[in-house]
C-alpha cells in the first residue's frame, strides 16, 4: 500500500493523462519503474471506472526471464489486475537486440492490447528516460522533432500509447516501491555496456558535472517540442496550399508549391503522409532527411524523381509529387 507522500501524490495525479480511456493495459517488466506504475494505477481515483490489464513482455534473451514475467503476474493479481504474459518466441537477432527488442515487444503489446479491446498502452517512461532519450538522439544528430524527446501521448499502432510519468524522475519512482515495501526486478542489461543507451548513462555523471544534467536536458526538449509545435502547424497550412488531392491509397502535391517551401517543411509534409499511408512502417530520420534532400535537388531542377522509403513510393509526374504504398518487392 502507498503512503501519501508529495512524490506519490503527483505521480498520482499525473495519471489524470489516462482519464480520457476507458480501457488500458500496463506494461510492467517489474523493473522499479514499472511496478511503480502498477502500485499507482491500483489507487488511482480512476481505476473504479476503467478496465485495467497488465502485460509483460519475455524476450526470452536470458534465463529467468519467464520466471521474472510470471513473478510479475502474482505481483499484478495481488492487486487486483488480469495479468498477460507475452513471449517473444522464434530466433533472435544477433545485432541490433534493443532496437529489434523494442520493435518486438510494442508489437507484443499493441496485439495484446487489440486482443482483450485496450484503447491504449501506458509505459512507466519517467524524466531520466526521456533525458537520455535526448541525449541520445542528441549524439545521433537528431533534428527538431528528435529532440522533442518522448511524447506524453503517442499513436502505437490502431492504439495509443501514452507515457503519465515524463515528469516524475527515477528515484521517486524507486522511492515509491521502496515506501509500499514492495520487490522489484533489476534488469542486468542496464549496466551492460555493450549497449549505447549504457554507455550513455555512465557518461552522466560527467555531463551533469558540465551543466548537462536531467532538468537541462529535459528544458532543451520542452523547447524543441515548442518549436516542433510551431513547424507543424506551419506545415499544416502549407499542406492545404500545396495538397492536389488525397485519398486512403494516394497523395498529389503541386510540385511547384513544395518547392516554394523551406527544406523542413517539406520534410513534414512528407513525415505526414508516409505515417498515413504506411503506419506500420519505421521511419528513419536520417534517411528521411537524404530523401528529402534529393527530392528539393530535383525540383529546383524540374528532373523526373522516384523513390522508396517506409513502404511508400514517392515519384514526380507532370508537375506533381505523387505518394503512394509501394508495391511489394519481387522474388529473387
Amino acid at each position: 500500500m502507498l503512503t501519501t507522500t508529495p512524490k506519490s501524490c503527483e505521480a498520482l495525479t499525473a495519471l489524470d493523462l489516462l482519464a480520457p480511456y476507458n480501457s488500458l493495459l500496463l506494461a510492467v517488466s517489474g523493473g522499479p519503474d514499472s511496478v511503480a506504475l502498477m502500485l499507482l494505477a491500483a489507487q488511482w481515483t480512476g481505476r473504479a471506472e476503467r478496465r485495467i490489464a497488465v502485460a509483460t513482455v519475455d524476450h526470452g534473451l536470458r534465463a529467468g526471464s519467464c520466471a521474472e514475467a510470471e513473478t510479475v503476474g502474482e505481483w499484478a493479481r495481488a492487486l487486483g489486475f488480469t495479468h498477460h504474459h507475452l513471449t517473444w518466441v522464434g530466433d533472435k537477432p544477433t545485432s541490433r537486440i534493443q532496437e529489434r527488442a523494442r520493435a518486438a515487444r510494442y508489437a507484443l503489446l499493441v496485439d495484446c492490447a487489440i486482443t482483450i479491446k485496450s484503447e491504449a498502452i501506458v509505459t512507466a517512461h519517467h524524466a531520466d528516460d526521456q533525458a537520455e532519450t535526448i541525449l541520445f538522439r542528441l549524439s545521433r544528430g537528431s533534428g527538431v522533432a528528435g529532440l522533442s524527446g518522448m511524447a506524453p501521448i503517442a499513436p502505437c499502432g490502431s492504439v495509443k500509447l501514452v507515457r503519465p510519468l515524463l515528469d516524475s524522475a527515477k528515484a521517486d519512482l524507486e522511492d515509491i516501491c521502496q515506501e509500499a515495501d514492495h520487490p522489484f526486478i533489476a534488469d542486468p542489461s542496464n549496466h551492460d555496456d555493450k549497449y549505447a543507451r549504457v554507455r550513455l548513462r555512465q557518461l552522466a555523471p560527467l555531463l551533469a558535472a558540465r551543466g548537462l544534467d536531467q532538468r537541462a536536458l529535459t528544458r532543451l526538449g520542452r523547447r524543441a517540442r515548442q518549436a516542433t509545435e510551431a513547424l507543424d502547424f506551419y506545415a499544416q497550412s502549407a499542406r492545404k496550399t500545396a495538397l492536389i488531392e488525397s485519398d486512403a491509397t494516394s497523395a498529389r502535391f503541386d510540385a511547384a508549391a513544395l518547392q516554394r517551401l523551406p527544406v523542413e517543411i517539406v520534410l513534414r509534409l512528407l513525415t505526414m503522409e508516409m505515417v498515413r499511408l504506411a503506419p506500420e512502417a519505421q521511419l528513419r530520420l536520417e534517411r528521411l532527411e537524404r530523401l528529402g534532400e534529393t527530392l528539393v535537388a530535383a525540383l529546383a531542377e524540374g528532373r523526373a524523381w522516384r523513390a522508396t522509403l517506409a513502404g511508400v513510393l514517392l515519384e514526380t509526374h507532370r508537375g506533381a509529387l505523387i505518394l503512394r504504398p509501394a508495391p511489394p518487392r519481387r522474388s529473387p
